[in-house]
C-alpha cells in the first residue's frame, strides 16, 4: 500500500491523533464570532444563531450578554433563557459578573458568553472571562462567544500603534487558535461609521467621543485588514489540520523554528509578539530566551521584573522559554539556536541614539552564526512606557527585593567602599617595605589586591580598585612622592599597563566568578534533586514523604510547603500541624482549601503566579503521577518573583514529579500488602472451612439418619415427641446443607471441583431444581416462563441445579408467605439468560454487588438461617462455566437474580434424538 517507508504514517503520530480526538470529543465546542471592532454585529449574529438553534430544539442558555444599550440586540434576547448575573461587592459598589458556578450546576448543552477578553471583578474565580469559558469547555459545555481583533495578545501592540490606544483587556492567541470554529462578522468602514452616527453602536455622547478617537475611517480600514488576515491564518491552520487528519500529505511542514531574544531594555515585548505572529504564519514552533550576564545580574528589581513578565508573556503565546547564563550574549544565543535547531533569530532594533550596542549584538550574532537567518523588528516607543513598570507588575512586586540573586543598593555601595579601602590598605601596608622592594614588586601587590577584590565583589568594584590602586601607586610610591606629578615619562607607560592589566584581570576574574557562581547553583540544584530522590526511595509511608518534601522545599527554595493527599472520596485533607510551630500556623492561615481542591480536580497549577486566582500568596502545584493525580503541593515562597523564573519552575516541577511518583509507589505498596494479607487470610479460612466441614459432615449425616428412624419408629411416638423428632430432623438437614455449602466453596476456591460438562436441555435442570426446592417454596406462588426456542447448553447439571436451588431458596427466605417467585429463561443473542425474581421487599440499596461476597447476607442482623455463602457459590459456579451473574431490581418490584450462560455450538444430534428434540420444541410451543 505504501511504496516506500517514507510514505508510511507514523504510528506514534496516529496514536497521538486518536488520543487528541478522544480528548476533543469529551470537551465542549467553542465558536468565536470575530470582528474588527465594536458595532460590526458580533453579538447580534451570535444571538441570531442561538435563536435558530433553539427553534431547532437545541436548549440554549444565555450566560452573559453586553447590549451596550442597543435595542436591536436587547430584542434578540426575548424568548431565550437568561442566567442571572452574580453580584460582587467591590470598593463599596455592587458589580454584576457571569456566575460560573450556577452555569456549571445547570450544565446546559450550549451557553452564550459575550466579550471573551473581559476582565472579571477581583474576587471572582478567574481573573479573565476566557478562563471561565475554558472551565465550561472542560465540563463538556458548548460555548458561543465574541472577540474583537484588538483583544488578541499578539496584535495588541500593532493595534496600539495604529489607533494610538492600547487595549488593556487581552486574551492569548492560543484560545483563538484552539477554537473549533471562527465566524468572521465583517462590515465596511463607511457602513460602521453610519451605524455609529445613528446611535446603533454607542449612546450619542459616547459615539461622538468614539468617532473622534478610535472610530476614524483609517483606523477601521486597518483593523478590518488585520481581522481578515488573522481569520485567513486561522483558516490556513484548519486546512493544514484537515490534510494531516486525512493523510493527504504534510505539505505544510516547515523547519523554520524561531528564536526571540528578550533583552534587558524596553522593546522585548514587541519582539516577542512579532515572533508569535511569524510562528503562527509559518506554522512553526518558537522559543524565547534571555541571556543573563554578570552585568545584567545586577539589574534593578523593576527591570528584572519586567524581563520575567516578558518571558511569561512569551510562554502564554506558546513559546518555550529559558534564562541562559553566559559571559557573551551573542555566543549564548547562537549556541542555544544551534542546540535546538532554530533557523531564525528575531531581535528588536535599538534606537540608535539610545542603545547603539544592540546593533553590535545583532552583528556579532551574525558573525558567530552566519548560517542562521536574522530578523530585525522595529522597536516601538510604547514599549518604553511599558518598561517603566513592567507589564502587569504591581507596585508591591516592583518594590520587593529579589533575595535570590540581586543584592540591594546598600550591599553594592558597601562593595565599592571595600574595593577602595582594599587599595588604600595595600598602599599603607607597602609603604614600610619601600626600602626593600622594587616599584615593580609593589605594583604587583596592587594587582594582587585588584584580583582579590574581583574574586570577592565582582567586576564593578574591581574597576574601582584598579583606579584607586593606580592613583595610590602614583601618589605614595612614584617620585616625587605624595604628589601626582611625574618626573619620568616612562611611569606613564607603567600606569597605563598597570591600569590595563588591572582592568583585564578584574574582568576575567569577575567572569570566572560569575561562571563559578552559576556552576555552583546548578550543582546545588542537582545535588538537592539527587538527595531528595535518594531519601524518597526509602520512604515507605506517606508521613515520611510529607516530612522529606517539606524539608527539601524549605532548603532549596526558601519557602513553606504543605503536602496534601486525597481521601477515599477524592477530597484533600490537611496533615496534622504542630500548634507550637508559629511559621507553620502562619502558613496555614493564608491557605485556601478551595483553590487546592480546584488544582487537584483539574490537574492544573493555581494561585500565585498563575492565571487562576493569582492574588493568592500560595502557589498550588498538583502532583501528577503516571496513573492519576496523587495530591497537591502548596508552596508559600519568601519572595513572589522566584515562582516566575523558568529555571525555578522547572526545578520545582521536578520535585513535584518525584513526590508524585513516591506517593504512587507507596500507594501500590499498600495495595500489594493488603492484597497479600487478603490472599493469605482467604487461604487460611478456606483450609479451616474445609477441615471443619469434612469433620462435621459424618456426625450430621448420622443425626439426619437417626432423626428419620426416630420419627418412623414403631410403635409411633407421642405427638409431642414426634414433633421434636421432626424438628431435630429439619435442623440436622439444615446444618448438613450449611456444611455442604462450606465444603463446596472451599473445593471451588481450591480448584478441586471437576466439572461434568455435557450438552443438555435447560428445562430438565429447572424441573429438578423446582422439585428439590419444593419444601422451601410451599408457602409461595411459583411460576416458570421458559422461552420455546431455548437451545442445548453445555454445563454441569448438578452444579447448575445447585445454582437454581440456591436462588430459589434465597427468594423464599427473603420474601413473605404468599409472595410470587418466577423462574424465567430466554435466548439473547449468544447468551441464555436465566432469571429468578420475586415481588418481595427487594435488594438493599447499593449492595447489589456486595451480596455476592462470601459470608455476606442481605440483612446483616436477621433471624433467618444461613451464613451468607449461597450467592457466593452461585457466582463461583456460573463464572466457572464462562457465564456471569448479577442482581437488579425485579420487574415485579422485588429482587431479581440473572445469570447468563454462553450458547456455544452444540454437536449435531443423531436422527432419533433430533426427532425427539423437535417434538420437545413443538410441545413447548403449544
Amino acid at each position: 500500500m505504501f511504496p516506500n517507508d517514507s510514505e508510511r504514517p507514523d504510528p506514534d503520530a496516529l496514536l497521538a491523533q486518536v488520543q487528541a480526538q478522544e480528548r476533543k470529543a469529551a470537551r465542549g465546542k467553542l465558536r468565536i464570532y470575530f470582528g474588527a471592532s465594536a458595532g460590526v454585529g458580533k453579538t447580534y449574529a451570535m444571538l441570531a444563531a442561538a435563536r435558530k438553534l433553539q427553534a431547532d430544539g437545541q436548549p440554549v442558555l444565555v450566560g452573559v450578554i453586553e447590549t451596550h444599550g442597543r435595542s436591536e440586540t436587547a430584542a434578540m434576547l426575548d424568548g431565550l433563557d437568561v442566567l442571572p448575573l452574580r453580584q460582587f461587592d467591590y470598593r463599596g459598589k455592587q458589580l454584576a459578573e457571569f456566575d460560573i458556578d450556577a452555569a456549571l450546576a445547570r450544565r446546559p448543552p450550549l451557553i452564550l458568553i459575550d466579550e471573551l477578553a473581559h476582565s472579571n471583578v477581583p474576587g471572582s474565580r478567574h481573573p479573565k472571562r476566557w478562563q471561565d469559558v475554558e472551565e465550561l469547555l472542560d465540563a463538556g459545555i458548548d460555548v458561543l462567544t465574541t472577540v474583537n481583533v484588538q483583544h488578541l495578545e499578539s496584535l495588541n501592540d500593532v493595534v496600539g500603534g495604529i489607533t494610538g490606544i492600547r487595549v488593556a483587556e487581552t486574551l492569548p492567541d492560543t484560545v483563538f487558535d484552539e477554537a473549533d470554529e471562527v465566524v468572521l462578522v465583517d462590515l465596511p468602514a463607511d457602513e460602521l461609521l453610519a451605524r455609529l452616527k445613528g446611535g446603533k453602536v454607542y449612546q450619542q455622547q459616547q459615539a461622538e467621543r468614539a468617532s473622534q478617537n478610535f472610530f476614524r475611517k483609517g483606523n477601521l480600514i486597518a483593523l478590518r485588514e488585520l481581522a481578515l488576515r488573522r481569520t485567513a491564518d486561522r483558516i490556513e491552520d484548519d486546512v493544514r489540520a484537515y490534510r494531516v487528519e486525512q493523510s493527504i500529505g504534510d505539505i505544510w511542514k516547515t523547519g523554520a523554528a524561531l528564536l526571540a531574544c528578550v533583552g534587558p531594555r524596553p522593546g522585548a515585548e514587541h519582539a516577542v509578539r512579532s515572533t508569535a505572529r511569524l510562528a503562527s504564519q509559518l506554522g512553526s514552533a518558537w522559543h524565547a530566551v534571555y541571556v543573563e550576564t554578570p552585568a545584567l545580574q545586577r539589574l534593578p528589581a523593576a527591570e528584572r521584573e519586567r524581563i520575567l513578565n516578558t518571558l511569561k508573556l512569551a510562554e502564554s503565546l506558546g513559546a518555550t522559554t529559558a534564562v541562559l547564563s553566559g559571559e557573551d550574549v551573542a555566543v549564548a544565543i547562537a549556541d542555544y539556536a544551534r542546540g535546538h535547531n532554530l533557523s531564525k533569530i528575531v531581535m528588536a532594533r535599538a534606537w540608535r541614539r539610545r542603545r547603539p550596542w544592540h546593533r553590535t549584538q545583532l552583528r556579532r550574532v551574525a558573525e558567530y552564526a552566519p548560517e542562521i537567518d536574522l530578523i530585525e523588528v522595529a522597536a516601538q516607543q510604547q514599549d518604553e512606557q511599558d518598561g517603566q513598570g513592567g507589564r502587569g507588575t504591581s507596585a508591591r512586586a516592583r518594590a520587593e527585593p529579589d533575595g535570590d540573586v540581586e543584592p540591594d543598593e546598600g550591599k553594592r555601595l558597601a562593595a565599592y567602599a571595600w574595593a577602595g579601602a582594599a587599595s588604600l590598605a595595600t598602599a599603607l601596608a607597602a609603604t614600610p617595605m619601600l626600602a626593600y622592594l622594587d616599584l615593580a614588586n609593589i605594583a604587583m601587590l596592587f594587582l594582587l589586591a585588584v584580583l582579590l577584590v574581583a574574586v570577592r565583589f565582582g567586576r564593578g568594584p574591581s574597576v574601582v580598585a584598579t583606579c584607586v590602586s593606580v592613583a595610590c601607586f602614583d601618589f605614595f610610591f612614584v617620585p616625587p612622592r605624595f604628589t601626582f606629578a611625574i618626573s619620568d615619562l616612562q611611569y606613564l607607560i607603567t600606569f597605563a599597563v598597570m591600569l590595563a592589566v588591572g582592568l583585564i584581570t578584574g574582568h576575567l576574574t569577575a567572569g570566572l566568578r560569575f561562571q563559578a557562581h552559576v556552576a555552583s547553583r546548578r550543582e546545588a540544584r542537582s545535588r538537592a534533586l539527587y538527595e531528595y530522590a535518594r531519601e524518597l526511595s526509602g520512604a515507605l509511608q506517606t508521613e515520611q514523604i510529607f516530612e522529606i518534601t517539606q524539608r527539601f522545599i524549605q532548603g532549596a527554595f526558601r519557602a513553606r510547603a504543605t503536602l496534601l493527599v486525597p481521601d477515599a472520596a477524592g477530597r484533600l485533607k490537611l496533615p496534622p500541624q504542630d500548634p507550637s510551630d508559629a511559621a507553620a500556623m502562619a502558613h496555614m492561615a493564608v491557605f485556601d482549601s478551595g483553590i487546592a481542591q480546584w488544582a487537584f480536580d483539574h490537574a492544573e497549577c493555581a494561585g500565585l503566579g498563575t492565571d487562576t486566582l493569582p492574588a493568592s500568596r500560595i502557589f498550588y502545584l498538583p502532583l501528577v503521577a503516571p496513573m492519576r493525580t496523587r495530591g497537591v503541593l502548596a508552596i508559600q515562597p519568601e519572595h513572589r518573583r522566584w515562582i516566575m523564573i523558568p529555571e525555578q519552575r522547572q526545578h520545582l516541577d521536578t520535585f513535584a514529579t518525584l513526590a508524585a511518583i513516591a506517593l504512587e509507589r507507596v500507594h501500590y505498596i499498600e495495595v500489594a500488602q493488603e492484597a497479600l494479607v487478603n490472599m493469605e487470610s482467604e487461604r487460611l479460612r478456606n483450609s479451616l472451612l474445609a477441615a471443619l466441614s469434612h469433620d462435621l459432615r459424618t456426625p450430621l449425616t448420622s443425626l439426619v439418619g437417626m432423626s428419620e428412624s426416630l420419627a418412623g419408629s414403631r410403635p409411633p411416638l407421642a405427638p409431642a415427641q414426634l414433633a421434636q423428632a421432626n424438628a431435630l430432623h429439619d435442623e440436622a438437614r439444615r446444618m448438613s446443607a450449611l456444611v455442604a455449602n462450606l465444603l463446596d466453596m472451599a473445593r471451588i476456591q481450591s480448584g478441586e471441583v471437576t466439572f461434568n460438562l455435557q450438552w443438555q436441555p435447560l428445562e430438565e435442570v429447572v424441573g429438578s431444581a423446582l422439585r428439590a426446592s419444593g419444601a422451601q417454596l410451599k408457602a409461595h406462588v411459583v411460576a416458570t416462563r421458559l422461552a420455546p426456542d431455548l437451545p442445548l447448553l453445555r454445563f454441569d447439571a448438578v452444579l447448575i441445579e445447585r445454582v437454581l436451588c440456591n436462588l430459589l431458596e434465597n427468594a423464599a427466605k427473603y420474601t413473605p408467605p404468599g409472595a410470587h417467585v418466577t423462574l424465567a429463561a430466554e435466548l439473547r443473542g449468544t447468551w441464555v439468560d436465566v432469571m429468578v425474581y420475586d415481588d418481595g421487599p427487594g435488594l438493599p440499596h447499593g449492595r447489589e454487588e456486595a451480596i455476592f461476597e462470601k459470608f455476606t447476607r442481605g440483612e446483616r442482623e436477621s433471624a433467618k438461617p444461613g451464613v451468607g455463602l449461597g450467592l457466593a457459590i452461585c457466582r463461583a459456579i456460573v463464572e466457572a462455566h464462562g457465564g456471569k451473574i448479577n442482581a437488579a431490581p425485579s420487574p415485579a418490584g422485588g429482587a431479581a437474580f440473572v445469570f447468563s450462560l454462553p450458547v456455544g455450538s452444540p454437536p449435531p444430534l443423531p436422527e432419533p434424538e433430533a426427532e425427539q428434540e423437535r417434538e420437545r420444541q413443538g410441545h413447548n410451543h403449544e
